[in-house]
């Protein structure tokens, strides 16, 4: 049995003890809610908004997210490649992405602001468009991935293979150019 729920709003609930039932959720908004280690399977969540919520090792599979804005909220081990496809759409501010994967996925036009995006794999994930807005990449995966008109201009710490990736029109500065030449082995003073 699935559930509909419109213009709700969820405090605190810890949804390892109380599962998040199946079913659609619009304009909802969760706030520093526990989704640890639960299943999202089969959910679908559009226009919502997480705030201060803990996403660690939750499960996704057919989840659905459209125009989902996550706020000061920690992401680990999450693998978004699970979610469908369709629709999927995302914006995320002064949130941990930790051991994330976005693998095949299409999050063009996404916003990251101020987030720390650690050690997330982006393999052959369409990035056209988004905007890394003083977010931290250290350790992320670039691979085949569309960086077309990318801004990576106020981005730091990341490592972009000009040649495994489609970087044409793609934004840096001058100050972070180095991690388009990491892959060189080049000694640059500063």
């Amino acid at each position: 049995m699935s559930v509909y729920e419109l213009d709700k709003t969820f405090e605190k609930i810890n949804f390892k003890e109380t599962p998040l039932p199946k079913g659609d959720y619009e304009f909802c908004t969760f706030s520093n809610c526990d989704f640890s280690e639960t299943d999202l399977f089969s959910v679908s969540l559009a226009e919502c908004q997480f705030v201060n919520c803990n996403f660690s090792l939750t499960k996704f599979g057919r989840t659905s997210f459209k125009d989902v804005k996550f706020n000061d909220c920690k992401l680990m081990g999450l693998h978004f490649e699970n979610c469908n496809p369709f629709g999927l759409s995302f914006r995320f501010e002064d949130c941990q992405i930790l051991h994330s994967s976005f693998y095949q996925q299409n999050i063009a036009k996404t916003l990251f602001k101020n987030c720390r995006i650690i050690e997330t794999d982006f393999t052959e994930t369409n990035l056209s468009y988004v905007v890394f807005d003083n977010s931290d990449l250290s350790g992320s995966v670039f691979s085949g991935s569309i960086l077309e008109r990318t801004d990576f201009r106020t981005a730091k710490y990341f490592s972009v293979d000009l040649s495994k990736n489609k970087v044409k029109k793609a934004k840096f500065s001058a100050h972070n150019l180095v991690g388009l030449l990491d892959n060189y082995d080049l000694e640059i003073d500063s």
